[in-house]
């Protein structure tokens, strides 16, 4: 599964950082609107509302552009493929865990993605090996991990700890869906087609989860709090996150895009705790600031820069 992206260290400029920083608040958010939707909804009935939803306005708003969605065989298959890697698989996962956890927390550890990118970037690139400021980064980040689900772990597997291990399954996901996206500018295919792909064959292999296991029809009609929280998760952290995704991806490349997964936990902690009052431990915070600084030390840029302005006379 090699990358035909070869340019993935570009410098992004003003347009790209606010894209970031935009995509950061949408999906810190998803972990809000997930938790108000739990409150009435079974996971798996969320997870297909969500792509469901975005598929349908995706597959409207493509048309009313004038783009025209690829028919190729070898293109679907690997909107399939992305689909299963960036949303059927973490969607679930991440939903499950936060029946668990607090939804900040969820965003913490989901901020692990980017050390698990580094690791499988070293063996499935030939552009993105391993330096010492990614070891450093990886260990920083490691240990950041552990603080934050803390000694409870060495101590027994228990049902908090099988949710904070689902979300770090869902960030080793997304490390392989950042790799496998490249593919989609090298094949031509535009963001917006990306997404709506990526969605539309997220939903067709869902659907028949959800009906066997929610069995969505015998379900209570929820609020409008909830009806709510599903729109927002579908069309501002799905469709409209997708597009802001794959549209970094193909300008910046996939190491600046994951960047964003050290933003998602701060958009998280102040939704979660503004309006859902969840209070994290004080082990949550400095786990977070060890995840930081670890994803500093990784990309490398602000070091680098700090050691010329302390060179310079």
């Amino acid at each position: 599964m090699r990358a035909g992206d070869t340019s993935i260290n570009k410098t992004m400029g003003v347009a790209e950082w606010g894209m970031l920083v935009t995509l950061s608040v949408l999906w810190g958010g998803s972990f809000f609107f997930a938790g108000v939707a739990l409150e009435e909804l079974p996971p798996f009935t969320i997870v297909v509302l969500r792509v469901g939803i975005a598929a349908v306005m995706l597959n409207i708003l493509i048309r009313l552009v004038g783009q025209v969605m690829p028919r190729d065989r070898r293109v679907w298959r690997a909107f399939f493929g992305m689909g299963l890697l960036n949303n059927v698989i973490p969607f679930c996962l991440i939903v499950w865990g936060q029946t668990q956890i607090a939804s900040g927390l969820a965003a913490i550890l989901n901020a692990t993605t980017p050390f698990f990118t580094v690791l499988l970037a070293h063996v499935l690139t030939a552009d993105e090996k391993l330096t010492g400021n990614r070891v450093f980064g990886i260990l920083v980040g490691l240990i950041g991990v552990v603080v934050i689900i803390g000694p409870e772990v060495l101590a027994g597997i228990g049902a908090d700890v099988l949710a904070q291990l689902a979300i770090l399954a869902a960030a080793l996901a997304y490390a392989f869906a950042g790799i496998y996206g490249r593919r989609f500018k090298v094949i031509g295919v535009t963001p917006m087609a990306t997404a709506t792909g990526q969605v539309t064959a997220s939903t067709l292999m869902l659907l028949p989860v959800v009906l066997v296991v929610d069995q969505p029809w015998s379900l209570a009609m929820p609020g409008l709090n909830t009806w709510g929280a599903v729109l927002g998760i579908a069309l501002l952290s799905t469709a409209l996150g997708y597009i802001l995704y794959f549209r970094i991806l193909a300008k910046a490349g996939a190491t600046n895009l994951l960047l964003v997964t050290f933003m998602i936990p701060v958009s998280a902690i102040l939704l979660g705790s503004l309006i859902l009052g969840e209070v994290l431990q004080a082990k949550h915070f400095a786990g977070m600031a060890l995840i930081g600084f670890g994803l500093i030390c990784i990309d490398g840029r602000l070091l680098a820069r700090l050691r010329t302005v302390g060179l310079s006379p």
